[in-house]
């Protein structure tokens, strides 16, 4: 488990101690409503934002950020309450009433009246139900919070839970159900919460269904409507709730803005509830459960039953033992384990089950191998807690992570305004407010008796096994009543069938020497200032090209926006070899997890120390990432490119990545149908795409020999293609990239000018509409995705084809879900790949695909009057969003270099993006809008090209298993029938490709060419 952070100097402060309001109003400038003021919130000493805590006269408690610089506001609201207050009569009320504060509120009855607002200024929203908190947030265009939050404030004073809105919302919470029917995550929680004590609020179904919700509650007469009322008027008290409000205005504009909206929220007395009591009593430890999953995984995970520990935060018990047991470099549980072959990845820590206790744990993939020895793993982590229980709390270890964490505190990267709010109005409810901001940073107190007190819990007698893997179907003989997730659990005795006593060598557990504490970190910077030699890159909006030879190619921009002593390193090691056929791919592909693998230790303290890195694989060959302090990552870039260079394979550890690789893709039919439709998509539409088939076929038979010759041969048969961007200087990246190139072999060959060119995109005749069809049986829901392609990127139709989206988006989504529900996912946007774009809409339901192609296709020719009925001011509103929304800046450098580099990987180099295409848009016209609309959607285009995927289940109850849906109120009348995809080789060559955008600015192709 990672652990971050190190601090040169204290954290700045916000200002003064907390004063009492003197009263309402009046000249001494208190806002009305407002009990209490909070100046004093710790805040890192880069953080150029200010902040306010508020009490309000109700009791709902305030964090005010103003930053007039954001190019976004936003907000969050957190109520104290989740599904463990859900009455036991209606298991999944606390969720469903979270859905239906969206639809309507006495003051803007308009069902999608704060999703239409927020869509026209640039917003968006969205919420989540947690076992004890509910939490709703949204974004918007600064000059429109005050609008959004009247709106928002709403939901907390007079929803309104019309009956009509109540009856068709019941199914987007079953459709959200039966979405998480087969994902293993669900299923796996949901076990953990059923063999808890029935007794103990944690062992209910947070979710809720159409049964639990509807048939069940009409069978004794409860009526749900009232139901939910009674628990908005029940737990909706402003006496647990919480919120956050990030804005352009001052401080007291927030205050101003905020008090007289949410003061108006009834305070109902109401205490948050707390369950100190553990879910897992005595009777319910030791004990051992295995669990059949639906994809082909295999974990296991050893819990041990504690408090809460969220008190103890400025000290961080948990923390520490986190630390050593998720610890992946020398020494370590995970090296053990890896030694032996018996798991690949491991996650060490504790975890809030909700306010009054949590869990410490340890959880494991295993590898076949592994599966064959549970016992033997499990004694191991006991030896590895015996190890630190006889090492005792090290207040080197401590210091080590406090002054890590301190440091990241002090460099942390801005939030997004949306990730501020949610990520702090939680915190808001478990901490004092001055230690808002700081809380899971900056820890002061060195207490290790605390770290004592946690590790005398982690003993056998407290534990709790879990094993998931399809080679113990068999044992799998009970049913868990909400999934249907079959397992077994059992009780773990003092004496066992095995020829030894498992219990008592787990209490007798004693450390082998392989097992010690990690050295010190030697990634910690030692240098954290910011170079302040002058360079011309970091005034101009484009990096340059600063190193351009036959085998290397570097773009360096040095940062003058974020002032932190951070880089961002990125590089694909392009190969054609890497995708010449399914066997490189395959191999590519192991090599990567073979890489990472033999990295692991090295690296693992590099991320500790806030340098994260990445190596991937892709259709061009490989790609290296590290982000972070640039201090020390030439060193961690240095070891990554050895590594790639002089590979050498394990064959123990190659047929363990190799078969991990055949799961990962066996296991992609257990993935969601949406996932299918756009696998299928791609598929169809981009000329070469390796199918999952092919793949698996190809990868039984490749060998750790031809691994070695490969990746020798590939690395001959490379160009580098880097950008660096941030606190460097250009003789630094230089440097660099000198000792990067020297690294490659001395016989590397230089690729030609056709080796780099890009994939292309296969082009439908203008009138066409094709179909595929696939089938799932794993899922019970079907989807239906329609593509119209919008032909080649470029300024204008990019941005056109992105209002066309933006005026959909809402819509598209009050229709088909809110209105018709067809079902929990519903999505429009924009597609974009290999150059070429076009619009997609997504429905996933459990009606049949063909049914749910209509009601799409239906939407969307009503779309051409909701086009030509829109006001001019309606889509100055549309335009000026998106404008906005083009125009914000990224918030990290990461995303900055990100933007840069996408620019170069696709070849098209606008670096300037934003600006010109947002010139563009300020001048399409409704008129324009609505002609493309007709070129490119409309059913009555002879131009039209459109793609559909269905992915019809034909799981039990599935939409496979009974005839395809009528639809009594399609007026769309009959359409010509699509042309079936079944071939698609024959369907490729028969198509012609569309060429690659041209390039924005004019770079030399990379590559030797021949002049004849």
């Amino acid at each position: 488990m990672t652990v971050t952070q190190c601090a040169r100097q204290s954290p700045g402060r916000a200002g003064r101690s907390p004063t009492d309001s003197r009263g309402p109003g009046g000249s001494d400038g208190v806002t009305t409503g407002v009990l209490k003021r909070y100046d004093n919130i710790i805040k890192s000493a880069e953080d150029k934002r200010e902040y306010r805590g508020l009490q309000l006269t109700n009791g709902l408690k305030v964090l005010l950020v103003s930053d007039p610089t954001t190019d976004k506001s936003a907000a969050a609201m957190d109520v104290n309450v989740g599904y463990l207050s859900d009455p036991d009569e209606l298991p999944g009320l606390a969720h469903f009433c979270e859905h239906m504060l969206f639809l309507g509120t006495e003051k803007y009855p308009e069902e999608n009246e704060y999703n239409k607002f927020l869509s026209e200024h640039g917003g968006s929203s969205n919420a989540s139900t947690s076992s004890d908190h509910t939490t709703y947030y949204f974004d918007v265009l600064p000059d429109h919070l005050g609008k959004a939050l009247d709106i928002f404030a709403q939901f907390f004073i007079s929803p309104l839970f019309t009956e009509s809105a109540t009856g068709r919302e019941l199914s987007a919470v079953n459709s959200e159900h039966e979405k998480n029917a087969a994902s293993d995550t669900w299923r796996l929680d949901q076990l953990n919460k059923s063999t808890a004590d029935p007794d103990h609020p944690y062992h209910k179904f947070g979710t809720g269904n159409r049964d639990t919700l509807e048939t069940i509650p009409k069978q004794k007469g409860i009526d749900v409507r009232k139901e939910l009322l009674k628990f908005h008027k029940q737990w909706y008290s402003a006496s647990i709730m919480t919120l956050v409000v990030v804005g352009k205005e001052t401080l007291s504009e927030l205050e101003a803005l905020v008090a007289p909206l949410f003061t108006q929220v009834a305070d109902r007395g109401t205490r948050a509830p707390s369950w100190p009591q553990h879910p897992y009593p005595e009777g319910r430890r030791r004990k051992r459960a295995y669990c059949l999953p639906v994809k082909d995984l295999r974990s296991l995970s050893i819990d041990f039953p504690i408090p809460d520990t969220r008190k103890h935060y400025k000290s961080g018990p948990g923390h520490y033992l986190s630390h050593l047991l998720g610890h992946e470099g020398p020494g370590s549980l995970l090296s053990a384990l890896k030694a032996k072959g018996w798991c690949n990845s491991l996650v060490g820590g504790t975890r809030i089950g909700a306010r009054g206790f949590g869990f410490f744990g340890v959880q494991v993939d295993l590898t076949e191998k592994g599966t064959e020895h549970i016992d033997e793993i499990v004694e191991l982590v006991f030896q590895y807690i015996a190890m630190v229980r006889r090492e005792g709390a090290q207040r080197w270890v401590w210091e080590e992570q406090r002054d890590l964490m301190a440091m990241e505190f002090r460099f942390k990267d801005t939030q997004e305004p949306r990730s501020l709010v949610t990520g702090h109005v939680h915190l808001l409810q478990e901490f004092p407010m001055e230690d808002v901001l700081s809380a899971y940073y900056l820890i002061t107190e060195w207490r290790p008796e605390l770290i004592d007190e946690l590790l005398e819990l982690l003993i056998p007698e407290n534990v709790r096994i879990g094993i998931v893997a399809k080679c113990f179907a068999e044992k799998c003989t009970q049913v868990e009543p909400w999934y249907g997730t079959k397992y077994l659990q059992e009780d773990i005795e003092d004496a066992k069938i095995n020829p030894r006593n498992v219990f008592q060598a787990w209490k007798a557990a004693k450390p082998p020497p392989e097992l010690h504490l990690p050295p010190p970190n030697e990634f910690i910077p030692s240098r954290l200032d910011l170079e302040t030699s002058s360079d011309v890159t970091s005034e101009a909006i484009a990096p340059a090209i600063i190193k351009d030879t036959p085998l290397m190619r570097l773009w360096f921009k040095r940062d003058n926006e974020f002032m932190l002593p951070k880089a961002f390193v990125t590089m694909d090691l392009v190969s054609p070899l890497a995708y010449a056929d399914p066997v490189c791919c395959n191999l590519t592909s192991v090599w990567v997890l073979l890489l990472r693998d033999q990295l692991q230790q090295f690296a693992y303290a590099a991320e500790l120390a806030g340098l994260r890195w990445s190596l991937g694989n892709a259709k061009y060959g490989l790609s290296v990432t590290i982000d972070g302090y640039d201090d020390k990552q030439h060193v961690l870039l240095e070891k990554i490119v050895d590594s790639i260079v002089h590979f050498k394979t394990d064959p123990q550890r190659f047929e363990i990545m190799k078969e991990s690789h055949v799961r990962a893709i066996r296991n992609f039919e257990a993935e969601q149908p949406y996932q299918h439709a756009v696998y299928h998509q791609a598929l169809c539409l981009s000329d070469l795409v390796w199918t999952r088939c092919q793949l698996l076929d190809a990868a039984k038979e490749i060998t750790a020999e031809q691994l070695d010759d490969f990746a020798a041969r590939m690395m001959r048969r490379v160009h580098v293609e880097a950008l660096m961007f941030g606190n460097l200087t250009r003789q630094r990246a230089l440097q660099i990239a000198d000792t990067i190139e020297s690294k490659l072999p001395k016989d590397a060959t230089p690729l030609l000018a056709q080796q780099l060119m890009l994939y292309r995109e296969v082009e439908l005749e203008k009138g066409a509409w094709y179909v595929r069809e696939t089938e799932n049986s794993v899922h019970k829901s079907s989807c239906a995705s329609l593509y119209y392609a919008c032909g080649v990127r470029a300024a204008r139709s990019n941005v056109t084809l992105e209002l066309l989206a933006h005026a959909l988006s809402e819509p598209c989504f009050h229709v088909l879900r809110t209105k018709e529900q067809l079902g929990y996912i519903v999505f429009s946007g924009v597609r974009r790949s290999n150059g070429v774009q076009g619009l997609r809409v997504i429905v996933q339901s459990d009606r049949h695909p063909a049914f749910l192609e209509r009601r799409i296709d239906a939407f969307l020719q009503g779309a051409r009057e909701y086009l030509e009925n829109m006001t001019e001011e309606e889509f100055a509103k549309h335009r000026s969003a998106l404008a906005a929304q083009r125009l914000e800046r990224p918030k990290r450098m990461s995303s900055k270099a990100s933007q840069l580099w996408s620019e170069i990987t696709a070849q098209v180099y606008n670096f300037d993006r934003p600006r010109v295409e947002v010139e563009q848009l300020n001048t399409v016209t409704k008129e324009e809008l609505i002609q493309f609309y007709m070129k490119h959607i409309s059913a009555d285009s002879s131009e039209r090209q459109k793609l559909s995927v269905h992915v019809l289940s034909t799981a039990e109850g599935g939409a496979g298993r009974r005839e395809q849906d009528e639809d009594e109120t399609d007026t769309t009348g009959k359409q010509a029938e699509p042309i079936k995809i079944t071939d698609l080789v024959e369907f490729k060559c028969r198509r012609r490709l569309y060429p690659h955008p041209i390039p924005f600015t004019n770079i030399p192709r990379k590559g030797a060419q021949c002049k004849l």
